[in-house]
């Protein structure tokens, strides 16, 4: 094949390309390739056959690139492929690797992790996750990971840390005593192995056989009074509490609903119909997935007539607007989630004797074991996840008349246990 057929610029110069995309050769598979807008710079290509395949590279634009430099860059490409590589990859692969030094560098500079180290792959995940998790609950996701795992694994890339690894940066935390903290970040750890190997960064967790060389995380309830005699105890002791008439009544409402303590201390004025003896809480303030928040049902509280006596009394204290349960001097938020057991700790019960929370497990124990009311019942009152064929059916009916009766029944009962008559039987409308 003839080379060289362009004499000299000045033949490129006086070239008039009659249409867009006319070629000017020079032969060799090097070729001038007209502009497809007039007056535009005309730009160098160069044809080439690599594995039996017709395959084009670009070599810049006239005159930026002379005639000359375009006959020199076409013969070091046409040299590559007599070597047996492929310029278009080799010239990708080049800047494949540029940008990527470029972005290292970047990231020097700004104090990100590397590229597809731990931690940069374990913030993509959690990117893609927070959005199906409440922001409390993503907030603490990435802060165990922050300060438990990034100072010693997450600078490494991905693919190069071992099983040894991960156990020591676990072991660590169990050396400090907070074993659900160490099973927790082995946890997160594993999601974002498993992460990376979706994206083809590793073969395999290597988390996935650590679980069992940590030491068994046991966990511990709520501390809770389930003996009448204590609680009747307990309860005329909140009955003479002296504080304020929001903490007074919490106090009094917590063992009569038994809700959470967060859900009691939200609970706002606009929820409650306080006619009918009802407490419609929203779905988002129930201890709840995401979604389930969005798209749950109100969880239905019924009133007893204590409690509704109560209610009265606190909303022609506080107007009946906004949260029920308001903080000291600032009406637009709630009580903070540790007034109610400083309130106990004051009356004299140790951390250990019980909690706010406890006393769901106090009404779950004492209305099953002693007014016997089907633990389903009181199960879909406390709102907990039923998963049996039988708990289905009273998600689905709600059992609103028995649930009224069992509240009734067990505000009198604690009324009965105030005024000493611990052994008090009382029975529910059968389910």
């Amino acid at each position: 094949m003839a080379i060289q057929l362009i004499k000299s610029d000045l033949t490129i110069e006086a070239w008039k390309p009659k249409k867009p995309l006319a070629r000017l050769s020079d032969g060799g598979g090097l070729f001038l390739l007209a502009s497809r807008v007039p007056g535009r710079r005309h730009a160098w290509r160069l044809d080439y056959t690599f594995e039996m395949k017709r395959q084009t590279i670009s070599l810049g634009v006239y005159p930026k690139v002379t005639l000359a430099l375009a006959r020199t860059k076409a013969l070091k490409l046409q040299q590559l492929v007599a070597e047996g590589i492929n310029p278009s990859v080799d010239r990708q692969e080049k800047k494949t690797a540029i940008l990527a030094r470029l972005e290292e560098e970047r990231r020097a500079l700004t104090g990100e992790a590397p590229k597809n180290s731990f931690e940069d792959v374990a913030r993509r995940w959690y990117e893609t996750r927070k959005s199906d998790w409440m922001d409390s609950h993503g907030n603490r996701v990435i802060r165990r990971l922050e300060i438990h795992v990034f100072p010693q694994i997450g600078r490494k890339p991905i693919a190069s840390i071992e099983p040894p690894d991960v156990l020591e940066a676990c072991r660590r935390l169990q050396k400090k005593g907070t074993i659900e903290t160490a099973h927790r970040a082995l946890e997160h750890t594993s999601n974002v192995f498993c992460f990376g190997v979706g994206e083809g960064l590793l073969k395999a967790d290597p988390c996935r056989d650590l679980k069992n060389l940590l030491q068994k995380h046991r966990p511990t309830h709520f501390a809770a009074i389930t003996d009448p005699k204590e609680l009747a105890e307990l309860i005329r002791a909140t009955r003479t509490y002296q504080g304020t008439a929001a903490v007074y009544a919490a106090l009094q409402l917590m063992p009569m609903l038994f809700l959470r303590p967060g859900e009691l201390r939200h609970a706002r004025w606009d929820d409650f119909d306080l006619d009918n003896g009802q407490w419609l809480v929203p779905s988002e303030c129930m201890k709840r997935l995401k979604q389930e928040k969005i798209d749950g049902d109100e969880h239905y509280v019924p009133l007893a007539r204590q409690a509704v006596c109560i209610l009265e009394g606190l909303w022609q204290l506080t107007g009946g607007r906004g949260f029920v349960f308001p903080g000291t001097g600032a009406s637009s938020r709630p009580m903070s989630d540790s007034t109610l057991n400083k309130a106990l700790r004051r009356m004299g019960y140790s951390e250990d004797a019980v909690t706010g929370h406890g006393f769901r497990a106090t009404a779950r124990t004492l209305l099953h074991e002693r007014l016997c009311i089907d633990k389903d019942i009181i199960e879909l009152q406390l709102a907990h996840e039923v998963s049996d064929a039988n708990g289905r059916a009273y998600n689905r009916t709600e059992f609103v008349l028995q649930r009224q009766e069992m509240m009734q029944v067990w505000a009198d009962y604690l009324d009965d246990l105030h005024d000493g008559r611990d052994d008090c039987k009382r029975t529910v409308i059968p389910s």
